[in-house]
């Protein structure tokens, strides 16, 4: 029983960090119109991707991210069409954050709050560094082979896009910083990550 109560209230918190992307990407960003009717945006909604893998973990985070920002496109007329490349670059985001903030660091099992903050911020340079990297890469090959979009406005797009996807990463890298470290202490006081982390609380607050 304790399990599925676990299980619940991690869905429920997937739901939600869900939801702060789509808000986040939907109605907080800044959109730029391109040449044939595209548009790159400067938004925060990678951060709440980031933030959910270090809270909940990466797979939970990036399928956070990954249905969030997806039905974000899937809304958007212009974006719509990216929808499918948005769903697999955010699980990806996800699960390296994931894989770097507690599969390698460990950050859950620590109460050295530098460490665990140097580790966060690790975690989420990795992720997005990432993104900044495959976000344009991806998104060249799939308007031009898939779309079957002109091969020199795909490069102008992925040009433009390398752009405003290092900017998202800088700022969302900063929010994440101070997001993480001052939740992270209050959900596990309150009981909202998992036993593990609750036990690690016990010494937090010492």
């Amino acid at each position: 029983m304790e399990k599925r109560n676990q299980t619940i209230m991690k869905l429920a918190q997937t739901a939600l960090m869900a939801a702060l992307c789509f808000v986040a990407f939907t109605f907080l960003q800044i959109k730029i119109p391109m040449p044939g009717g595209d548009a790159t945006s400067i938004h925060i909604g990678n951060a709440f991707c980031v933030l959910g893998a270090l809270l909940l973990g990466g797979l939970y985070g990036g399928l956070a991210g990954a249905v969030g920002m997806t039905i974000a496109d899937i809304m958007d007329p212009i974006y719509i069409v990216v929808a499918p490349k948005t769903f697999v670059l955010k699980l990806c985001i996800g699960l390296i954050v994931g894989l770097v903030a507690h599969r390698a660091a460990k950050i859950n099992e620590s109460t050295d709050k530098k460490y665990i903050f140097r580790w966060s911020l690790i975690a989420s340079v990795s992720g997005l560094g990432f993104n900044v990297i495959a976000d344009p890469l991806v998104g060249y090959f799939y308007k031009q082979y898939v779309l079957g979009q002109p091969q020199q406005m795909a490069e102008v797009l992925a040009k433009w896009s390398t752009a405003t996807t290092f900017v998202n990463a800088v700022v969302s890298t900063i929010l994440v910083a101070f997001l993480y470290n001052v939740l992270r202490p209050v959900l596990l006081k309150s009981g909202l990550l998992d036993t593990r982390s609750q036990v690690m609380s016990l010494t937090e607050s010492k």
